[in-house]
């Protein structure tokens, strides 16, 4: 796919979102409830969706539509799903489609989607972890998103670097960090560390290097990255620490940290999106964007990046003709707005009207490139950031399998994570396979009680 950004794509539904409460269906009418709705705080949000609730149930008088502010609890998700008690339509993390699915807690909607006359047109990326081995599809998706390797332009220009050819592999990562640290003084690359974020930094890390972190035994999940991958992963970062000195003095990091210390200039590489430009510009005033580049996530023989997002699923309980009414507002609520290029043209100009706003950073395509492509030209006249700078990213993502998180308990797994790799960033003695078999145990203890 050759430079087919979804410029807005999945911004255009974020905003389209909210919801309201639709009178009880005395008159015949299917009521379906569905998860997605803002809190009545979020007053804009919440008039949008009372508007597109009223379009929707206009255009399907036979369907009710009531809107739910339930978000995804972890804690509480499975007992009420288990028990019945849940909508019609659920949203949960793109870390938890594939259990679902493997449990049979939710229930295929491939023929019901296929009726949609867009349907062939998906991105077969963003369809493929809410599909099954046969190839049946469970779900919609929202805002897809997958990781890259975030770098500065400026200082890989410093170091004599090209900017326009970021690092490939590992080892040309390795290579170009310890160039910018000798040649800048500034860290050639940081991986994040605190806020259950180390882990979830070295998730991306070992899918790259044709690991896992979880994997399905007897029907249960275990720890999967007391392997060669994670190893290989870990060594890297340790030889980059300590042997190359490439990752400068501040090794405990999150996020925030990671983006603010980025937009300063003081960070040539981390793992990040795209949408991490519009963090750096507007929450910590990154003043050279255009020093901000983005490619796809360096390999080491995994050919994978981490994806993530939301997802818009119906339960194996709800009725057929539940079920089908559910997937008529999934496509109206979040496929078409997605497709509909004059729908992204005027987010893009009601976004456009604030000089300090990013339009047209990419987002995964929730489309083919063709029709990504007449997304993309509608959006044009409204951007206000260089594409080009975001290219790489563009072109080479598409070769990578999209993986989401892992499915049991994954933030506890990136907290047990996250000792690990702060280990290996603050003591040149550790001991990497003693590091992960001590996780290991830690995180088969947190998953078998998650799984009784």
């Amino acid at each position: 796919m050759k430079h087919t950004a979804a410029l807005l794509g999945c911004a255009v539904l974020a905003t389209a979102l909210a919801a309201c409460g639709s009178p009880s269906a005395d008159d015949g009418a299917v009521v379906i409830r569905v998860q997605g709705m803002p809190p009545a705080t979020d007053k804009p949000g919440l008039a949008q969706f009372k508007t597109m609730v009223s379009d929707f149930e206009r255009q399907n008088p036979g369907i009710k539509v009531q809107g739910s502010t339930t978000a995804f609890d972890p804690l509480t998700f499975s007992a009420k799903l288990a028990g019945g008690r849940a909508e019609e339509v659920i949203k949960v993390p793109l870390t938890e489609p594939q259990g679902l699915i493997a449990r049979k807690q939710v229930q295929p909607l491939t023929g019901e989607l296929g009726k949609w006359a867009h349907y062939k047109e998906f991105n077969p990326q963003v369809l493929q972890p809410l599909s099954d081995g046969s190839g049946q599809v469970y779900g919609v998706p929202q805002a897809p998103f997958a990781q890259g390797l975030v770098y500065n332009r400026e200082l890989f220009t410093k170091a004599g670097l090209d900017p326009d050819k970021p690092p490939a592999t590992w080892e040309d990562v390795r290579a170009a960090a310890k160039r910018i640290a000798e040649k800048t003084g500034k860290a050639g690359f940081v991986h994040e560390s605190k806020s259950n974020q180390g882990g979830w930094q070295l998730t991306m890390l070992t899918y790259t290097h044709g690991g896992e972190i979880e994997k399905d035994s007897g029907g249960k999940y275990v720890a999967a990255f007391n392997a060669e991958p994670t190893k290989k992963a870990l060594t890297l970062l340790k030889e980059m620490r300590w042997s190359d000195d490439s990752m400068g003095s501040n090794q405990l990091n999150d996020q925030n940290d990671v983006i603010k210390r980025f937009a300063a200039g003081e960070i040539g590489m981390y793992m990040g999106t795209p949408g991490t430009y519009r963090l750096a510009k507007m929450t910590y005033g990154m003043e050279n964007t255009d020093a901000f580049g983005i490619g796809p996530l360096p390999q080491a023989g995994g050919k994978a990046t981490l994806t993530g997002g939301d997802v818009f699923l119906v339960p194996k309980s709800v009725s057929k003709e539940k079920a089908a009414a559910a997937v008529k507002w999934l496509l109206f609520a979040y496929a078409q707005p997605a497709y509909d290029p004059a729908a992204a043209a005027e987010r893009a100009k009601q976004l456009a009207a604030d000089p300090e706003s990013a339009v047209g950073v990419p987002t995964l395509p929730m489309f083919d490139a063709a029709q990504q492509a007449k997304i993309d030209e509608a959006v044009k006249p409204h951007v206000n950031v260089k594409l080009e700078h975001f290219a790489p990213w563009l072109e080479g993502t598409p070769a990578l399998t999209l993986k989401p998180e892992p499915p049991v308990q994954a933030q506890q797994v990136y907290a047990v994570l996250d000792t690990v790799v702060q280990a290996v960033l603050t003591d040149e003695d550790a001991d990497v396979d003693a590091l992960l078999a001590k996780a290991e145990t830690d995180v088969n203890a947190k998953l078998a009680a998650a799984q009784r």
